[in-house]
């Protein structure tokens, strides 16, 4: 069962759906999946795509509360992508979804695993943080900032190209999120990190980064011949299960 509402998050509508199950035997757990940011022609209406589909099929195997919202300019959701806007996003989310007392974990892919890492840095209510093929280093993932704002542009995650920040600016507001620092800031809650050996757009080098950076107080799957798109990559979802059911 899930369920759609809309958030306000500045002046973005943001969208949320919300997945559970009618027996739930981890009914204080919750779990939010966070979509990366998409770098290719037109693929900001289809960034979380596959997300709401993946919040049912874990609730249902794990029992657990599973949300994933549209960040801003992504999907149906209205504005423009910025990493301060989308930690904005994702801040309104988790205080929509958090309940006293519950086991809050966030599960991210790409940009949305280092944005679910910075925004775990700064709020103990996250227990937990699953990142898939996340960028450790965002300076060489962003790379020439004036090729990487036409990225974002073409993409269509903006409403307005005026909205946009300009190109080095853009790139700065990235490289705020700091992965390997806020990873540091992790331990002793519960880290997953995910990557595919095979990953042209993030080296896997950058999982084994970040685990470094957490002092080796984490959990490192990398998961042979598969790319950076893991979302639907069962061995993925069978990760994830598997480190719900741990996660108590």
């Amino acid at each position: 069962m899930i369920s759609h509402e809309q958030l306000t998050s500045g002046s973005s509508t943001l969208d949320l759906r919300v997945a559970s199950t009618p027996a739930r035997p981890n009914e204080n757990h919750t779990l939010i999946l966070v979509h990366g940011l998409p770098r290719v022609a037109g693929m900001g209406r289809q960034a979380a795509g596959l997300l709401p589909e993946l919040a049912e099929h874990l609730a249902s195997e794990s029992g657990w509360l599973v949300a994933t919202g549209t960040l801003s300019g992504v999907g149906s959701s209205t504005g423009t992508f910025s990493a301060k806007q989308w930690r904005q996003d994702l801040a309104t989310i988790i205080d929509r979804v958090y309940e006293e007392e519950s086991r809050l974990s966030l599960a991210g892919f790409g940009f949305g695993g280092a944005l679910a890492l910075a925004l775990a840095a700064s709020d103990d209510r996250i227990k937990g943080v699953a990142s898939f093929a996340a960028p450790a280093h965002l300076e060489p993932w962003c790379g020439d900032p004036v090729e990487f704002r036409r990225l974002v542009l073409g993409a269509g995650v903006v409403a307005d190209e005026s909205e946009l920040l300009a190109a080095e600016a853009l790139v700065e507001d990235v490289l705020a999120v700091d992965p390997l620092g806020s990873v540091a800031a992790l331990p002793p809650r519960r880290l997953l990190i995910g990557h595919g050996s095979e990953d042209v757009e993030v080296p896997s080098s950058d999982a084994r980064d970040l685990l470094e950076a957490a002092e080796g107080r984490g959990e490192l799957r990398i998961i042979q011949g598969a790319g950076h798109q893991l979302r639907a990559d069962p061995r993925m979802v069978a990760t994830l299960l598997g480190w719900l059911d741990r996660h108590r």
